[in-house]
């Protein structure tokens, strides 16, 4: 199956994904927020299918510069949602691909960390996956 998406509906997917791996970013202030969201961007990058084509666009993507983490999670949980959402509608197996493509980003910006992951990192991944399958 072949899926239609608007250049609204590229922009939320973008803003799911990167949105996703800027909040594990955010989420590892006191550890290495640059290396975590380098990572999770090359696992992004690495993408294929149309999701890949999608994420590899090179747009500008608003709203991932909130002054809070609270106000960037309130941008990006809902976009991951609805990112799922449409994806579903047009066909389920990119939906799947897309869950899976943020999966692999979150589980790179863990492992970018030297060491555990803190709580704060375990609750952002366990929040962007609730909101994947919200959908």
């Amino acid at each position: 199956m072949t899926i239609t998406l608007s250049a609204q509906d590229k922009l939320t997917l973008r803003t799911a994904a990167y949105g996703a791996v800027s909040l594990m970013a955010a989420a590892d202030a006191a550890g290495s927020p640059h290396k975590v969201a380098t990572h999770g961007s090359i696992a992004l990058a690495s993408a294929t299918g149309p999701i890949g084509h999608v994420l590899a666009e090179k747009s500008k993507i608003e709203n991932l510069n909130g002054k809070s983490v609270a106000e960037l999670a309130d941008h990006v949980l809902p976009a991951l949602t609805a990112a799922m959402v449409l994806l579903r509608k047009q066909d389920p197996a990119e939906a799947e691909n897309f869950r899976s493509v943020v999966g692999v980003a979150v589980e790179a910006a863990v492992r970018a960390r030297t060491g555990e992951p803190g709580p704060a990192m375990a609750e952002m991944s366990r929040k962007i996956s609730g909101a994947l399958a919200a959908a």
